[in-house]
């Protein structure tokens, strides 16, 4: 069984933030399986369920904010019995990457990310990471709280197909046992 989980903020005023990315890369994920979101509020989260390539694969949105996503992650990784170094994927923006650039990590530290902060604290730092660069000229003139909530550019809202394409195949990746990893930083 896998387990992958995307920071974001509930509800419509974080649509299409820098912070979501991560929801627009599983919300893409699951339209193309056909499938729908149900709230688990045992889970603090959105869940829907799939299976491919023989392995059950749940989605997960989490419903607590940002920089509470360990809650819900705890929750799911007790109630399946998962273990996280192998079994949890987690799809989050990263302000230290430039726009569109997508990394892919085995374990680490934070790196201030607070939704990561909050992972590592119930789960500890050994889990896969999907990491979309959200950081642009921009950022350097505004607070960071600002611009992770701020929304993409039109440039950007462009691009943004191909990069949550990406982020697909690498979920793809993830459930065959293939993910390449690449970088360790």
């Amino acid at each position: 069984m896998k387990l992958i989980l995307a920071q974001g903020n509930p509800g419509t005023s974080y649509d299409r933030t820098r912070h979501n990315v991560g929801f627009l890369v599983l919300d893409k994920f699951a339209e193309q399986h056909g499938l729908v979101w149900a709230e688990k509020s045992k889970f603090n989260a959105l869940v829907t369920e799939v299976t491919l390539q023989g392995e059950k694969v749940i989605l997960v949105k989490p419903t607590t904010f940002y920089n509470e996503t360990g809650n819900s992650a705890r929750k799911l990784i007790d109630f399946y019995n998962l273990d996280p170094a192998n079994d949890l994927l987690v799809i989050h923006d990263d302000l230290a990457l430039p726009f569109g650039t997508t990394r892919t990590r085995r374990q680490g530290s934070d790196g201030g990310n607070n939704g990561i902060k909050s992972l590592n604290s119930h789960l500890g730092p050994d889990y896969h990471r999907i990491r979309i660069g959200i950081w642009n000229e921009l950022r350097d003139r505004m607070d960071d709280a600002d611009f992770v909530l701020s929304r993409f550019s039109a440039d950007e809202s462009k691009a943004l197909d191909d990069i949550i394409k990406k982020a697909t195949d690498i979920i793809d990746s993830f459930i065959a046992g293939s993910i390449d990893i690449t970088t360790t930083n």
